[in-house]
């Protein structure tokens, strides 16, 4: 038998650059499942996302969304990318066995705790306080070579990572401390500056984008007094839960994040395209 993708739309091409199309999955020309492609608008590093493959039930289980998976590579590799990204929610674990057998590789996931209706209390000495314009500056260009570096260590050129932290962060913040939805805030002990919290919302839900503990300061707890922070942030804001992402590797990260209570539900993988 033969697995076959076959164009259900036209090639689609957005004002950014990127471009995406959707495809049936055929089995001797057979339909038997839906794939969606696209690309970054990245001209520098063309990315290419598996946006959504599924399989009708009847012929789940024989390998046809494996097959489709190799199949869609080969679309992406015409189109002129380099490396391939999906998102696989945790339950799914047969695609997530695929998608291993396949050789993607976990580059982050993010992470969700339930939250209650009390913000929770800071330890005794500690308060957060709104960032300062003085302090936004330094904080943001730290912000971008941190976000770069994390990148380039994930197999993305130094070039494109760079350009890629430019323009996350001023999309992200195009208004800087005053971009609605936004909070930048500072942690401080006894009147002490001790770390850094960026929170606000994705998609209408509480998300934490970053919290750094200033590295004179590590090793003493802050880093879940910034997350207690940005907890009750998100309590106060109306929120009943919150998201964030961690990378893979990020191991003190990824332990603070379980020990207080936070679960995954998003895999995101990606393999480099030869």
């Amino acid at each position: 038998m033969t697995t076959t993708l076959r164009p259900a739309e036209p090639l689609q091409h957005d004002a950014d650059g990127a471009r995406s199309r959707r495809y049936q999955v055929c089995v001797n020309s057979r339909p038997v499942g839906t794939v969606h492609l696209a690309t970054s608008p990245d001209a520098e590093d063309p990315v290419g996302r598996i946006l959504d493959l599924g399989i009708e039930e009847p012929d789940r289980r024989r390998g046809r969304g494996t097959v489709a998976a190799l199949a869609a590579e080969e679309v992406l590799r015409g189109w002129g990318c380099t490396r391939i990204e999906v998102s696989v929610p945790v339950e799914a674990e047969v695609a997530l066995r695929a998608a291993a057998v396949l050789g993607y590789r976990l580059r982050n996931r993010h992470m969700r705790k339930a939250l209650g209706d009390t913000p929770p209390a800071l330890p005794d000495g500690s308060r957060g306080r709104p960032m300062t314009p003085a302090e936004f500056g330094p904080w943001r260009e730290a912000h971008r070579e941190d976000y770069a570096r994390s990148w380039t260590e994930r197999g993305v050129p130094e070039a494109a990572a760079r350009a890629k932290a430019l323009r996350d962060t001023a999309a992200a913040l195009p208004d800087g401390l005053a971009t609605p939805d936004m909070v930048l805030s500072v942690l401080e002990h006894d009147g002490t500056p001790v770390g850094s919290l960026w929170t606000g919302t994705r998609e209408d839900r509480a998300f934490v984008f970053k919290v750094e503990t200033d590295a004179r300061h590590r090793g003493r707890g802050h880093g879940r007094t910034l997350m207690l922070l940005a907890e009750a942030q998100a309590v106060e804001a109306g929120h009943r839960a919150i998201l964030l992402n961690v990378f893979a590797g990020n191991t003190p990260a990824e332990r603070l994040y379980e020990s207080l209570g936070y679960e995954t539900i998003t895999h995101h993988l990606y393999k480099n395209l030869l």
